[in-house]
């Protein structure tokens, strides 16, 4: 029963996210929100624009189908393509192309290295990376890495 409900909420989640891709990505909703004024989606939200929330929320995604993927294989995904076996990750979410994002992904059995580099660098389109640790680090001012602070 716990598995099929948290397959359940993974699915959910994977939904939903799909879904704020898609609106980010619409020019209709570019034009909703001027720069200066996003309105954070949850307390303690580290975003500082919505292509920010979208490309955070794709990245924690990512780290809890690893996280899945793990325990089920004892191994990380080696592509964001495996990663659809995980159950959490769906066909459509492999595409690198996030909107103001570009994913790139470096798996392998034992660990893992995704980042999100925005086309625009600035201060409300910030790099992020992660690693198997789960730790999202984040840069304004050049591609995130390991050294980055990691965000709160």
């Amino acid at each position: 029963m716990k598995k099929s409900v948290a397959h359940f909420f993974a699915i959910l989640a994977g939904l939903a996210l799909a879904a704020s891709i898609s609106l980010t990505s619409s020019p209709a909703f570019a034009l909703q929100t001027p720069a200066g004024t996003y309105q954070p989606k949850f307390h303690g939200d580290p975003a500082r624009s919505d292509s920010e929330a979208a490309a955070l929320a794709y990245m924690r995604v990512v780290i809890r189908a690893q996280r899945q993927f793990n325990k089920q294989y004892n191994h990380f995904a080696t592509s964001l393509a495996e990663l659809v076996h995980s159950g959490s990750f769906t066909k459509r979410m492999v595409s690198p192309d996030r909107g103001d994002y570009t994913v790139d992904f470096h798996g392998e059995k034992d660990s893992y290295i995704l980042t999100m580099m925005p086309k625009q660098l600035d201060a409300t389109h910030r790099s992020f990376y992660a690693e198997d640790d789960g730790k999202i680090r984040a840069d304004e001012e050049k591609p995130a890495d390991a050294k980055s602070p990691i965000l709160k």
